[in-house]
């Protein structure tokens, strides 16, 4: 299984438009982060997990020509706003499968409707097929995907199991029964927005302390704004075999 970050950055974005933030001026490519995704691939299989605003380009930037679906953690914009732009892979594939809660897939209906109509439909307009995610296990390919479900201040989110890789963002709670899906990892991915606490995300302190209580082989920090500092500085600040993850970073996990 093959990971590859398409983006790392939190909503939006380092740097921010128009921020004199030092880190927003690094000339560090590792410092500047488009809005968090990933694309995971495993046999002939290749999925997208969440598609925001800079969907287009990070798709350019990894240069996919296909993709096999779509997977929501929730309906914020900065993990949806680039649903528009599964086009070039509709007119080559036909209807894009998206999966995602239910309360999710309605926000999407609502936010992109014309994408979503059977009559008089655009005729430039993608379409999608809806798999509705819930607290259960789930087929993408031939691989069980188990939902791990959070709190994200009061919205419902879903973090994701592929076999013994985790992928957790917006999260702030996690209830205990949850949490017992997530031992025995290879490679645990969560959010860890800034120094400071965050009444919406974990903060460093409260990513790091999770990562303690799981025991992952490797973890990769993501989510991240500018006020978590300099990557290189924060790197080094880190526990060993935990990293802060980067745009277009690629991880393996056996």
């Amino acid at each position: 299984m093959k990971v590859t970050f398409l983006g790392t950055g939190t909503s939006q974005g380092i740097p921010i438009i128009g921020s004199k933030h030092p880190v927003c001026l690094s000339e560090n490519p590792k410092d500047k982060r488009l809005r968090v995704s990933i694309l995971i691939e495993w046999d002939e299989y290749t999925y997208v997990v969440d598609c925001g605003p800079d969907f287009r380009q990070q798709m350019i930037r990894v240069n996919r020509e296909r993709i096999d679906g779509i997977v929501f953690t929730h309906e914020h914009a900065d993990h949806t706003a680039g649903l528009d732009d599964i086009r070039p892979f509709f007119f080559r594939q036909g209807d894009i499968p998206i999966y995602a809660h239910k309360r999710v897939l309605g926000e999407l209906e609502h936010r992109f409707g014309y994408i979503f109509e059977t009559e008089n439909k655009y005729p430039g307009a993608p379409s999608v097929v809806c798999n509705e995610i819930k607290n259960e296990p789930f087929k993408l390919g031939n691989l069980e995907v188990i939902p791990i479900d959070g709190m994200h201040y009061n919205l419902q989110v879903f973090g994701f199991r592929f076999d013994n890789f985790a992928y957790l963002t917006d999260m702030k709670t996690i209830a205990d029964e949850e949490l017992e899906k997530l031992k025995g990892l290879e490679v645990l991915v969560v959010n860890a927005l800034r120094i400071d606490p965050h009444p919406s995300h974990y903060n460093l302190e409260e990513a790091l302390d999770l990562i303690k209580k799981l025991k992952p082989k490797r973890a990769f920090l993501t989510h991240i704004s500018h006020l978590l500092g300099f990557h290189d500085n924060v790197q080094q600040s880190l526990p060993d075999g935990v990293f802060l993850a980067y745009d277009n970073l690629t991880i393996t996990i056996e």
